[in-house]
C-alpha cells in the first residue's frame, strides 16, 4: 500500500502551531514511509475564506520546508459533492431535518432531564410529505442528517490502539446546513475517498467524529483509511492552548518573533513525545527519529519560552554559510569572524543588528565614576598598531601588572566602556574586530 496522507487547512485564517504539528506528523510519517504528502485546501467556507489567507498556508508551508505531492482545492469539487449527496438522499442515508436551534436546545434540556443522552431524536424521519412541504412553505430550510447505524463502530488506532465507539451515543451529524453550503464532513470523506488517501492524521478531538466518517464511507462504498488521532497542544501550565493560538501564528513567529523554521518543527516534533526536546539541524534527522509508538497520550505542553531557547541554541551552532545570505539581506557589515564571535550571544537573527553596531558602529561607553581614572590609563597601554585575537590579553595582562587589578574589577570596566553591556561576546574576539580610533574614542568617554 502506498502511504498517502493529507493537511487540509481551511484559509479562513493564519496557520498556526496548532495547524502545523499535524501538519509535521502527517509529514515526517509520509517521507519515511516514502509516501504522498497532500496539501488540501478546505475553502467550502467559501464567505470567510480568502485569496490572501490561502497564499499565506502556501508561504508558511514553504518556509517550514513541508514540501507537497499534490493539492486540491475544495470549492472546485462542489459538483462532486452534490453527486454524493444526492446518492445519500435518494436512499434516505442523508435526511432533511427542520429544527431551529432553539428547538434542538430545548429537546436537550429535556432529555438531560430524563437522564438520556443529549442525542437527536430523529423527528424529523417521522414526517410526512406533506408536513415538509407545509414547513417549506412556511419558509423552513432543511438541513439534511447523515443517519448512524446505531452499531459499534471499531478501528485500530495507530496511535491510541483499539477505539470503539457506540454509534447510538451520537446524534446525526448534520452535513448540510439550511442554506446549501457543506459542513466539514461529507466533502472531506469523498476527498479522501477519490484522493486515496491511506492515513487520516489528526487531533484526538476528533475521535468521534471518526467513527461518524467510517460510516460515511461505507455509505459510499469506500474502504476508510486507517486513523490515528494524537493529544492536542495544551500550554506550559497546561491549560488549552486555543485561545492563545492566534498569538502563536508561523507568520508571527517568523516575521515578528524572528524565530527560525528549525525551531518550530524540533519542539512540535517532541513535544508529547518520549524523544528529548532539543534542536534538530534539518528535517532529515527528523525522519528518521519519527514513530507513532513515541507519541505519548498526555497532552503536549507547547511553551513559547522553550521555543525561543531552541532558537537561540539553533543560531548559536549555526555556521556562516547557512547566514550569510541573510545577514548581508539585513545589511550587517561582519565577516565570518564578526559572526562566530557574536552567534552565542543571540536568541534571533535580528540581535545581529545591535552587535554590529556594538562593533561597527557608534554607542555610549558605560564608565563609572570610580572607574574613570582606570579606563584613562588603561587608553594608555591599549597596545599599538592594529587589534588582533592576541590584544586583548596582551592588554589586560598589562593593566593587571599596572593597577593590580583581577577578576571582575579588572575586566567589567572594559567591557562596559567598550560595548555598553555587562554581559556579551568574549572580549578578545570583539576586540579583535574594532577599529582601533573606535576604541580609543569609547575609553574617552
Amino acid at each position: 500500500m502506498t502511504v498517502k496522507v493529507r493537511f487540509a487547512p481551511s484559509p479562513t485564517g493564519k496557520l498556526h502551531v496548532g495547524n502545523i504539528r499535524p501538519a509535521l506528523i502527517n509529514w515526517l510519517f509520509a517521507k519515511q514511509s516514502g509516501g504522498i504528502f497532500m496539501l488540501r485546501i478546505d475553502d467550502t467556507d467559501v464567505e470567510r475564506s480568502t485569496a490572501a489567507f490561502e497564499q499565506g498556508i502556501f508561504d508558511d508551508m514553504k518556509w517550514l520546508g513541508l514540501s507537497h505531492g499534490e493539492t486540491a482545492k475544495q470549492s472546485e469539487r462542489f459538483e462532486r459533492y452534490g453527486q454524493v449527496a444526492d446518492n445519500l438522499k435518494a436512499r434516505g442515508i442523508l435526511y432533511p431535518c427542520y429544527e431551529t436551534a432553539e428547538d434542538l436546545d430545548r429537546q436537550r434540556k429535556i432529555q438531560r432531564s430524563q437522564n438520556k443522552p443529549p442525542v437527536y431524536n430523529r423527528a424529523a424521519l417521522s414526517l410526512s410529505d406533506a408536513e415538509r412541504a407545509a414547513l417549506e412553505a412556511e419558509g423552513h430550510k432543511a438541513h439534511w442528517r447523515f443517519k448512524l447505524s446505531g452499531d459499534i463502530v471499531e478501528w485500530d488506532d495507530v496511535i491510541r490502539g483499539h477505539q470503539s465507539i457506540d454509534m447510538t451515543s451520537l446524534s446525526d451529524p448534520i452535513l448540510i446546513r439550511g442554506d446549501g453550503s457543506y459542513l466539514y464532513t461529507l466533502p472531506s470523506v469523498v476527498d479522501d475517498a477519490d484522493f486515496a488517501i491511506s492515513h487520516i492524521i489528526r487531533g484526538e478531538d476528533h475521535v468521534t467524529n471518526s467513527a461518524a466518517q467510517i460510516e460515511i464511507f461505507r455509505a459510499i462504498d469506500a474502504e476508510a483509511p486507517a486513523m490515528g488521532h494524537h493529544p492536542l497542544l495544551v500550554g506550559a501550565d497546561g491549560d488549552k492552548l486555543s485561545k492563545r493560538l492566534g498569538t502563536l501564528s508561523i507568520a508571527g513567529l517568523r516575521d515578528e518573533e524572528g524565530i527560525e523554521p528549525m525551531a518550530i518543527l524540533s519542539l512540535l516534533a517532541k513535544i508529547g513525545t518520549s524523544d528529548p526536546v532539543e534542536i534538530r539541524r534539518d528535517l532529515a534527522q527528523l525522519v528518521d527519529e519519527f514513530a507513532f509508538e513515541k507519541i505519548g497520550r498526555a497532552p503536549a505542553r507547547f511553551d513559547p519560552g522553550e521555543l525561543k531557547t531552541l532558537n537561540a541554541k539553533l543560531l548559536h551552532d549555526t555556521p556562516y554559510g547557512d547566514v550569510a545570505e541573510r545577514l548581508m539581506g539585513m545589511n550587517v557589515q561582519g565577516s565570518e569572524n564578526f559572526w562566530t564571535a557574536i552567534r552565542g550571544n543571540i536568541e534571533t537573527l535580528s540581535d545581529v543588528t545591535h552587535w554590529q553596531s556594538v562593533v561597527y558602529g557608534d554607542i555610549a561607553p558605560v564608565i563609572a565614576d570610580e572607574d574613570a581614572d582606570y579606563i584613562k590609563d588603561a587608553a594608555t597601554h591599549l597596545p599599538d598598531g592594529t587589534l588582533n585575537g592576541e590584544s586583548w590579553s596582551d592588554w589586560t595582562a598589562i593593566l593587571k601588572d599596572k593597577t593590580g587589578r583581577k577578576g571582575r574589577g579588572l575586566f567589567l570596566p572594559l567591557r562596559l566602556a567598550l560595548t555598553g553591556d555587562k554581559h556579551g561576546p568574549d572580549m578578545g574576539a570583539i576586540l579583535a574586530l574594532m577599529d582601533r580610533e573606535r576604541v580609543v574614542k569609547r575609553l574617552a568617554g
